[in-house]
């Protein structure tokens, strides 16, 4: 590897410019533009057919882009015959303008406009490039001659727009701005306005693209601050980004471009397209909603879009995909479970509207995701506070704090050992099998109470071991304290009772289910614990001791 040869390839913006910088957020949603049926289409190993594009479109129009880039019909039989299909079958819907791109080169534009023909709105997207590398190695031209090639495409499409059936708007971009002079760009884009002459019935669409990414976001941030400042007819501009992720930065690219006064984005789904791909409207628009801002997109399926773009792609959205990863609110660290178990707990104390839970910067609720699915998962990494809550939030059980770190020790040492993850029906099927009653040799066929003084319990029960009923005396200074006598009593084993704690589950006609937990401790100090539910809550505590008794043998 030698750094040597590289060096910027970029071009500051003259003199400074740095209002963005004053900014801490953005205001509101800028103007979408989907490029996924264009940029993301031809970047595909496959590109979609017909029946995926019409599809795909569909999903589009149900987020609520109004703007679609449909394709680059000169280019391309299924794109041309795509386009077709949109407009003679009324498939776009009024609010909704089609976008084509097509280069400066007449031949191009007139097949554009043949596609186009009959739209009920549609943008003529038209571009060459600026960059003094495609300048110098692909056109070998001066800078004269490749701001004529940008003035005569845009006299070409206004003309042609006035002959041909439809309802049109332009958007001219420099390509490969970011490697271009910003005040060669300028000076470009400036000579096509002058041609187009936007007005307040002409809005024109200036597009900036980070067609290859060159330098660092806040560069690219003053300069679109330098071009916004200088633009003519800059009230009726709709100033445009189109930014790519070579550097990985796509994102921060485009907020603090925003922030510099740009208008409108064109990106993709996900980040699909060329090399490292668009600019993740995903990503972009959940930023946006977490701070507040309400994006005009709509994202409250997650999962279904994620299937629906998998399934037309045949891309993957990586697991670690900001809001729509499948592992993006998973947390397997226990460190990271307790605390979000805390933050859940706290909200729904104080019925916070306000989410402040920590690890967690959204509600996954609000995109479809479920806490016990996609939040806490359990593995040989998780805690006491998340396994506890997945019990609790699921199906009910509040485990007493020491027998919950037992219970979390029982679940990662499982999931150690069969090295795997564990749903949250393994987490409830473990606790049922390790802390209820199955086949003890122990059981209580029946029993009665007797209350002889005012503090004392009399019991009589009736143990089962090995098809043989005995019947035990004993009292208490309770009910369960009268069972643990009688137990020990049967059993001549001595122990002692640490841990009891019981609490109602669900309702059930007009009784309720109680669930109780006991926690006992034997002679070398070593701890068993047991769990019983049940209608009566004097059952659901012998059955949580015979369980934790069974458990010490």
């Amino acid at each position: 590897m030698n750094a040597k040869k590289y060096g910027v390839g970029y071009y500051p913006a003259p003199g400074v410019h740095l209002k963005w910088v004053e900014k801490d957020h953005i205001e509101q949603a800028p103007i979408w533009c989907s490029v996924d049926m264009r940029d993301g289409n031809q970047s595909l190993v496959v590109p979609m057919n017909m029946e995926e594009k019409l599809e795909f479109f569909r999903v589009l129009l149900n987020v609520g882009f109004k703007e679609i880039e449909v394709g680059f019909p000169a280019a391309s039989e299924t794109e041309y015959a795509f386009l077709r299909t949109l407009i003679e079958k009324n498939l776009i819907p009024q609010d909704v303008t089609v976008q084509v791109l097509t280069q400066c080169r007449e031949h191009i534009i007139r097949k554009t406009f043949e596609a186009c023909k009959g739209a009920p709105s549609a943008i003529i997207h038209f571009y060459n490039s600026t960059s003094v590398a495609q300048r110098e190695q692909v056109f070998r031209k001066s800078k004269d001659e490749i701001k004529k090639i940008a003035v005569d495409g845009a006299k070409l499409v206004k003309k042609l727009a006035s002959e041909y059936e439809g309802n049109f708007r332009f958007e001219y971009s420099p390509e490969s701005f970011t490697g271009t002079e910003p005040e060669y760009a300028l000076e470009v884009c400036n000579a096509v306005l002058d041609v187009l002459e936007p007005s307040a019935e002409n809005n024109v669409i200036i597009n900036l693209p980070v067609t290859v990414e060159m330098s660092m976001p806040h560069v690219y941030a003053s300069q679109i601050e330098y071009m916004s400042e200088n633009l003519k007819y800059r009230e009726f501009v709709t100033l445009s980004l189109h930014p790519h992720n070579d550097r990985g930065t796509g994102v921060a690219d485009a907020e603090l471009a925003l922030l510099a006064g740009a208008d409108r984005v064109e990106g993709t789904l996900f980040g699909n397209g060329e090399r490292t791909g668009n600019v993740d409207v995903v990503t972009l628009a959940m930023n946006l909603y977490s701070h507040g801002v309400d994006p005009q997109l709509d994202f409250s399926n997650m999962p279904y879009l994620v299937q629906e773009y998998e399934k037309c792609t045949r891309m993957h959205v990586n697991e670690r995909s900001p809001y729509a990863g499948a592992l993006v609110f998973a947390a397997f660290s226990g460190s990271h479970q307790d605390a979000i178990a805390k933050g859940m707990k706290y909200r729904d104390e104080k019925q916070l509207d306000r989410w402040t839970v920590p690890y967690i910067p959204i509600d996954p609720r609000d995109i479809s995701r479920t806490y016990d699915a996609d939040v806490i998962r359990v593995n040989s990494q998780s805690g006491k506070g998340g396994i506890g809550y997945l019990l609790e939030q699921t199906y009910g059980y509040i485990l007493p704090p020491q027998m919950r770190e037992h219970f979390s020790y029982l679940c990662k040492s499982i999931s150690d050992h069969e090295h795997k993850e564990l749903k949250v029906s393994d987490v409830y099927d473990i606790f049922r099998e390790h802390y209820f009653l199955h086949n003890a040799p122990i059981t209580i066929a029946d029993m009665h109470f007797f209350r002889r003084e005012k503090d004392v319990v009399e019991i009589e029960v009736t143990f089962a071991r090995d098809g043989k009923e005995t019947k035990v005396t004993a009292s208490g200074n309770g009910s369960l304290d009268a069972v643990s006598n009688a137990l020990k009593k049967f059993t001549g084993k001595a122990y002692t009772l640490q841990v009891y704690t019981e609490h109602s589950m669900q309702e059930q006609g007009s009784g309720s289910v109680a669930a109780a937990y006991i926690g006992i401790q034997n002679r070398d100090g070593a701890m068993s614990w047991g769990a019983g539910t049940n209608t009566d809550i004097i059952r659901a505590g012998a059955d949580a001791l015979l369980a934790a008794f069974s458990n010490m043998q």
